[in-house]
């Protein structure tokens, strides 16, 4: 029980490994912005939803206030790219010939950052619930939710919103595949009304 104790003691909370993450992918390439997906790419030991929930909403300052607790580390530019508020930026300057960080640091900490082919994700999962006489469609990796009278009617919907949303999103920041298939999960009850 001790070891348990004291091993918890001294870890990390999630917000401040967020932050240390933003600043080791924003010191790599000498920008201040970022996405979540990279910073979901470069925390893979933690809670994939967990890490963009804190981007987005618990460590964003122009975010609705969903949570008891909060930090003022990132500010929403557009959609799905941040920024590090100044209060939270290291003391170091960026940009220049990157006489400021050792080439050896650079490249350390933009490994993690590196797009792998292979790390993407092929697939986007979707859940289907039916409510009031209508199919509402969620997607669990992208912001898209969208609803039909019918189950054919919604899978044109859920298409079209997609295509509208991956229009103005690079699939790759997301950590998508360029071409991602939907796995779509109905959820009904078990008896006929």
């Amino acid at each position: 029980m001790q070891y348990f104790v004291y091993k918890c003691k001294f870890r990390m909370k999630i917000h401040e490994e967020v932050l240390a993450a933003v600043r080791r992918l924003c010191a790599a390439r000498r920008s201040w912005s970022f996405t979540p997906a990279e910073v979901v790419h470069a925390l893979p030991h933690l809670n994939e939803r967990s890490v963009r929930t804190h981007v987005v909403s618990r460590c964003c300052v122009n975010a609705p206030s969903h949570h008891a607790h909060r930090w003022p580390y990132f500010k929403r530019l557009r959609r799905g790219l941040y920024e590090v508020m100044k209060d939270y930026r290291d003391s170091r300057p960026r940009g220049g010939s990157g006489a400021d960080i050792p080439p050896t640091r650079v490249a350390e900490a933009r490994a993690p950052y590196d797009w792998d082919p292979a790390a993407a994700r092929s697939v986007i999962h979707v859940a289907v619930v039916e409510s009031e006489g209508q199919y509402v469609a969620d997607c669990l990796e992208v912001a898209v939710v969208t609803q039909g009278a019918s189950l054919d009617e919604l899978l044109g919907n859920l298409r079209e919103a997609l295509d509208l949303y991956m229009s103005d999103e690079d699939p790759v920041l997301l950590g998508l595949a360029p071409e991602p298939r939907l796995l779509i999960s109905f959820e009904t009850t078990a008896h006929a009304p």
